[in-house]
């Protein structure tokens, strides 16, 4: 493996402004490019991760390579993956003296419900390389990918030990809400049901280049495979979430209704409430992370799927 010198001009303003202007390319907004210019949350975000040597490490968003150079040193192989093929042409000048980080160049979503195939594979062949290999994902996360590819990643029977990642501070507001506030909801109780979830520091538009329009975080989300081995199909518990939240002010006992129409009756619905102990005004924001568990299982069950 290959040692790099700290990457303490890779990734200022002047830096990206003079590299952007020399090879006759601007930022894209529309594929969330906001470079993180402070170099010390470069270094808190590493740092948080507690990177070791048996890692592998997905990253979205290669951008310049900065980040990635800052991580390579410290772990098993980084997997990054950039949609711009500028940025990727980029990224891959200043990373070519690594020997374990692999680049890769396309959308990291098939759609909104599925990861690219080839990224799947590209992580999974780093992981079987070794024994004892630990999955994480580390990254700056462009804000349009972000929600689909942590829901998408817990999804899988092997996912990320840990993501820590810069995103939009709405929504990791709504990673880490509490019942009863108005950001609790399907995502909450997602990414709440299989793992532990905090905020590790709140950044100013200021951080980026350009600067977004909103605030940003870090965000850290563990996996707790205590909690995850409760879930008995999570692709049914996804959908079931979602359809718990799509009119967020009605009444459960009409959500549930709506969900399993033609398929049980307000007599089986008020049963299942009832045996919950719930009353017919309780609304899904209401329930914690532990009844929409609770109620998905006896539903599911109510129904025979």
């Amino acid at each position: 493996m290959v040692m790099a010198n700290e990457p303490s001009k890779k990734q200022t303003q002047s830096f990206l402004r003079a590299k952007f202007a020399e090879i006759g390319i601007q930022p894209r907004a529309k594929l969330g490019q906001n470079f993180l210019i402070d170099l010390n949350l470069q270094h808190a975000l590493v740092d948080a991760a507690d990177l070791q040597q048996n890692d592998v490490v997905l990253e979205v968003g290669t951008g310049t390579g900065s980040l990635s150079a800052l991580m390579a040193p410290r772990v098993a192989s980084v997997v990054t993956v950039e949609v711009d093929a500028n940025l990727h042409a980029l990224a891959g000048e200043e990373l070519s003296h690594f020997d374990n980080i692999r680049m890769l160049q396309f959308d990291v979503l098939k759609n909104k419900n599925h990861l690219a195939p080839q990224l799947l594979e590209a992580v999974k062949a780093e992981l079987d390389a070794e024994s004892g290999r630990c999955f994480k994902l580390v990254a700056n996360l462009p804000y349009h990918v972000a929600t689909p590819l942590m829901s998408n990643l817990l999804m899988l029977d092997w996912p990320p030990r840990q993501m820590t990642v810069t995103i939009q501070k709405e929504l990791a507001d709504r990673i880490v809400a509490r019942p009863k506030t108005k950001d609790y909801g399907a995502l909450s109780v997602w990414m709440q049901c299989q793992c532990r979830t905090e905020i590790l520091r709140v950044m100013s538009p200021s951080v980026f280049w350009p600067r977004p329009k909103v605030t940003s975080a870090i965000i850290q989300v563990t996996l707790d495979q205590r909690l995850r081995d409760r879930i008995a199909d999570r692709a049914y518990l996804h959908q079931f979430a979602r359809s718990m939240f799509f009119h967020r002010r009605k009444f459960l006992r009409s959500e549930l209704l709506s969900a399993y129409k033609n398929r049980l009756g307000k007599p089986e619905v008020d049963a299942v409430i009832g045996e919950m102990g719930l009353l017919p005004t309780a609304r899904a924001e209401e329930l914690t992370v532990d009844q929409m568990l609770d109620l998905c299982g006896r539903m599911r069950a109510a129904v025979g799927d």
